[in-house]
């Protein structure tokens, strides 16, 4: 199952509208990809299965600590 991080006021799918997410996310200043990449533990030097795996945990830990309310985790349809 793939996951991603948005925003709860950001109307387009990460899976399917990518470029239209990211334009959204960077124009209102989240920059959730790169505050995603800083916060996991992914490598070019593991296997993609474990990638997903620490992705996803990033994800969780970020929905957890989002004392504003503004992340949340989405499954790909």
């Amino acid at each position: 199952m793939q996951v991603a991080l948005t925003t709860i006021d950001n109307p387009y799918d990460p899976f399917t509208q990518f470029d239209l997410w990211y334009s959204y996310d960077n124009v209102k200043g989240y920059h959730t990809c790169e505050y995603l990449a800083r916060i996991s533990n992914v490598s070019s030097d593991i296997p993609s299965d474990e990638n997903d795996i620490l992705l996803e945990m990033a994800i969780d830990e970020a929905v957890s600590i989002n004392p504003l309310g503004l992340y949340k985790k989405v499954t790909a349809k």
